[in-house]
């Protein structure tokens, strides 16, 4: 009987356990930041009132065992808790992409402010990138290059040196685009660009980098153009520990990383130390570099209502470079390259060489440290009101090369530097094997009765920026959110070429330096400035400082209730320029005027959600920013303190449409936009008829940008994800434009070559017909196909394939109008061949001892397939554009490294 019993009630007891195995479900799903799209690595999924529980993998992904109409709860540090009840039944549940809100109160960080747009939200076109595609995709690629698989974005290697890349976005170019670390802006404040060799470290440093096509949802009193990209670093949300990690790749790349985080302690501190180093040959002849960057935040939550966050990063580095400014060769040339030179796969530098002593060298390089520091506050005032608060500081130090030649006493000037120019490889000082001859300039230095005939110097152009950025948030009722605040920049950049290299000469005679006839605008010669012997260290060519000052005021009021997302915004800025000179111009005359241009923007847009699957938004804007200081302030910003009295603000009017989709195994968005900029004020250096260099200045300029964009992202099992986009431009100039003719020392000239007054009856004036001709440097066709595939758990590989078509060469200005007359066609910029490249990635994952680590390897270009990727057309303005007569640079071919990292 006792042996029944047990029997029975093991039967028994066995029979519940599978019922209730039976019973339960396998939950699947996704948990990211709502604001960013972020996978949120290591959140808790528990089981309410249970035990049971598993944290999310390195994508975000979860798994969990559940009884029947159980209840998941999702924590994360620094978002809301979240709660999920599961009704569905069934063996498996895919609940999809989950997301979780920050948590504005406990969290108090300053991506809250930085101008983050939210998917299905923000009314705008927008792509985010998280820390794990940057760590599997970026190998020897440059940070540009993370984001050529995003709809609308170009990026190129320009001249191929260390940090040399530049990046395009729906056909605008660096100037153009507004990057962003934390919500402040960080373009140049003279010309607008962005030199991404000062930015190298952000992309180890980076939560995240989301990109906002068109005018963006960025909280500025002067938004950019073309698009908006924006860093958000890592500050609270950084976990207890740190990594460790060693790269190799092509041509002598070597790369050390570190980095250490406190966590958030009891007492609310938090910091965060990084620092690495990177050096290498260079893939292009001729390029060795060496860049080093750090970074480190240290935040402090005083209370419930208050917080500090101290952030500062820099990347100190040199790297040698080749020409990028009308560098390139003609095809025809590059091929004479390899056949007698011996150097392949389009890797000539031709200002590489040696000197007599037998040392390598390039009279290309550049040295810079950019380093931001900035000190945010947050500020709960109450449940509904926030106040954000940055101080920020940039003091830029470096320089670049700058060639200089004595043209009045020897028949070389500084474009024997050069090496090569708009096409043409200059052969005076080339050797045999194609390098260039320092030995010889050093020979003729040492014999020449007047000194040094060409000697180095340092282009130095060191800036001291400080800015303040805050934005007051408050809830308006139960649906309104207002933004209010005030954006305020000062900048001084200090411009000055000192001797640097004699080349084997004992003193350098100045002969052009000249004093300014300040009651005709024209340059003088002054015997008591010309002619001294200079030795290094003395001052040639310019001795200047540009002022900017920006002062601006921005607004947004935002609608959210049910599915409808609504915001109007505008702003409201005034930018002043003026230069002090102390080259061409005495003390009583130093300064210049200052010109005011006084901007504003308004834009509006709405997003609907359909339903959980479909939405819809639209925007609409208008801007009116002053033009560039280096651009259209002044007639040379380098040289002269001559206003240019043609220059207006430039407007721009945009429109855009978008379309989305989302299920629990397909994203898809498609975006239609139209962008009309007017009154764009741009110089051009041209070749005068005298041979000499000058510039014209544009005015009147129009450019019509519109196109489509189509993105997919697909995950039809959980070890495979799919991507794809492709994007459909049509950017051509869409208007004529009016230049005026300058020399290089800023005098106006006349048609016959002679120095004049500004505007007088006799300055050249050219009626330059653009309307129609295609906006260059970008590919107007962009593809993307790419595939990650989890093989085991620890084990991914990705292939990613791009495609650039319908690429267009630069078109080309020249002093020909000057002989030919007042009016002059721009030829059709050459059609560049399309072209593509397969890149691999692939990661396995390890404990090493105790410690999770990770080797990762990257090959780019798999193909080895070398394709044109920047072109110009040739200098003579009318004259037609051939693969014959352009010139171009190549591609990189195959690059590949290697990286071991080890988290602690």
């Amino acid at each position: 009987m006792r042996k029944h019993l047990i029997q029975f009630l093991l039967v028994a007891v066995l029979s519940a356990c599978s019922a209730v195995a039976w019973s339960q479900t396998t939950v699947r799903g996704q948990l990211v930041d709502a604001e960013t799209g972020e996978p949120l690595v290591g959140a808790a999924v528990m089981v309410e009132g249970t035990t049971q529980g598993s944290v999310t993998d390195i994508d975000g992904y979860f798994k969990q065992g559940v009884a029947s109409n159980a209840t998941l709860l999702f924590k994360y540090m620094g978002y809301k808790d979240l709660k999920k009840k599961v009704t569905q039944k069934g063996a498996s549940v895919n609940l999809g992409i989950i997301q979780m809100k920050p948590d504005a109160v406990m969290l108090k960080d300053v991506v809250i402010t930085s101008s983050v747009a939210v998917a299905r939200k923000t009314p705008v076109a927008l792509s985010t990138v998280d820390p794990v595609f940057i760590e599997e995709k970026l190998g020897t690629q440059e940070f540009p290059e993370l984001l050529k698989s995003t709809p609308g974005v170009h990026a190129n290697k320009q001249g191929g040196g260390f940090g040399d890349s530049e990046i395009y976005m729906r056909g605008f170019d660096n100037s153009n685009i507004a990057m962003m670390v934390n919500g402040v802006p960080m373009n140049d404040m003279e010309w607008g660009g962005v030199y991404w060799s000062n930015w190298a470290g952000l992309s180890d440093v980076a939560r995240s980098i989301q990109t906002q096509r068109g005018l963006g949802a960025s909280k500025v009193s002067a938004p950019s153009v073309g698009g908006t990209i924006n860093i958000v670093t890592r500050n609270l949300d950084a976990k207890k520990g740190g990594f460790l990690s060693y790269g190799m790749g092509n041509d002598g790349m070597n790369k050390i990383l570190f980095s250490v985080s406190s966590g958030i302690t009891k007492n609310g501190w938090a910091f965060t130390l990084m620092g690495g180093k990177n050096w290498g040959n260079g893939y292009i002849q001729g390029t060795a570099f060496e860049g080093y960057n750090w970074f480190a935040s240290i935040s402090k939550r005083i209370n419930e209502e208050h917080q500090l966050t101290l952030t500062a990063f820099g990347a100190p580095q040199w790297h040698d470079q080749r020409n990028s400014s009308y560098g390139g060769l003609t095809i025809a040339d590059w091929k004479m390259v390899e056949t007698v030179y011996g150097v392949k796969d389009h890797k000539y530098n031709p200002t590489f060489g040696y000197r007599s002593n037998g040392e390598s060298y390039n009279s290309y390089r550049n040295s810079y440290h950019k380093p931001l520091i900035s000190l945010n506050h947050q500020w709960q005032i109450n449940s509904k009101s926030s106040l954000s608060t940055s101080l920020y500081v940039s003091l830029g130090r470096g320089s670049g090369f700058s060639g200089q030649g004595n043209t009045e006493f020897s028949p070389y000037s500084y474009t024997s530097w050069r090496g090569a120019y708009k096409g043409t490889l200059y052969d005076t000082f080339r050797r045999s094997d194609g390098t260039f001859d320092y030995a010889a300039i050093e020979e003729i230095n040492r014999t020449s009765e007047y000194g040094s005939a060409l000697i180095a110097a340092r282009s130095n152009n060191s800036h001291d920026w400080y800015g303040l950025l805050s934005t007051y948030t408050t809830k308006i009722g139960q649906y309104l959110d207002f933004y209010g605040g005030i954006d305020y920049r000062f900048y001084k950049g200090v411009h000055r070429n000192e001797i640097s290299d004699l080349f084997g000469g004992t003193y350098y005679l100045d002969s052009e330096r000249g004093n300014v006839d300040v009651k005709n605008n024209i340059h003088a010669a002054d015997p008591n400035w010309r002619y001294q012997k200079l030795g290094v260290g003395d001052v040639v060519f310019r001795d200047y400082d540009g002022f900017v000052m920006q002062e601006g005021g921005f607004f947004q009021l935002e609608y959210n209730k049910d599915r409808l997302a609504a915001f109007v915004a505008g702003s409201l800025s005034n930018t002043g320029y003026w230069r002090y000179d102390r080259f061409y111009y005495d003390k009583e005359h130093a300064k210049s005027k200052t010109v005011n241009f006084l901007g504003f923007t308004a834009k509006g847009g709405a997003n609907y959600n359909i339903t959980d699957n479909h939405n819809v938004f639209a925007n609409v804007g208008y801007i009116s920013r002053a033009p560039k200081y280096s651009y259209g302030a002044f007639m040379t910003s380098d040289k002269s303190n001559i206003l240019n009295k043609e220059a207006v603000n430039e407007k721009v009017f945009s429109a855009e449409l978008g379309y989305g989709f989302r299920n629990t195994w397909l994203t898809a968005n498609l975006n239609l936009y139209y962008t009309r900029w007017m009154d764009k004020t741009m110089t051009k250096s041209v070749t005068l008829d005298n041979q000499q260099n000058g510039n014209i200045n544009m005015s009147g300029l129009a450019a019509l940008h519109k196109g489509a964009e189509l993105d997919i992202k697909i995950r039809p099992f959980r070890w495979l994800e799919l991507t794809g986009m492709v994007s459909l431009g049509d950017w051509k100039w869409d208007s004529d434009a009016t230049g005026y003719v300058y020399d290089e020392l800023g005098n106006a000239m006349t048609q016959a070559g002679k120095v004049t007054t500004p505007g007088a009856e006799d300055h050249a004036k050219a009626h330059i017909k653009m309307n129609g001709i295609r906006v260059g440097g970008s590919a107007q066709t962009t593809a993307a196909v790419g595939a990650n595939v989890n093989i085991t758990k620890d084990l991914r590989v990705g292939a990613d394939w791009t495609y650039y078509g319908r690429n267009y060469s630069y078109y080309a200005v020249d002093g020909t109008i000057l002989t030919v007359g007042k009016e002059t066609a721009v030829a059709e910029p050459w059609k560049i061949p399309a072209a593509s490249q397969l890149d691999m990635n692939a990661s396995y994952r390890f404990k090493f001892g105790k410690l999770n680590a990770i080797l990762s390897g990257n090959v780019n270009n798999l193909l080895n397939y070398q394709y044109i990727s920047k072109a110009w057309n040739p200098s003579g303005a009318s004259t037609a554009a051939t693969a014959d007569n352009v010139y171009v640079f190549y591609s990189f071919g195959r690059t590949y490294s290697i990286r071991l990292k080890v988290n602690f």
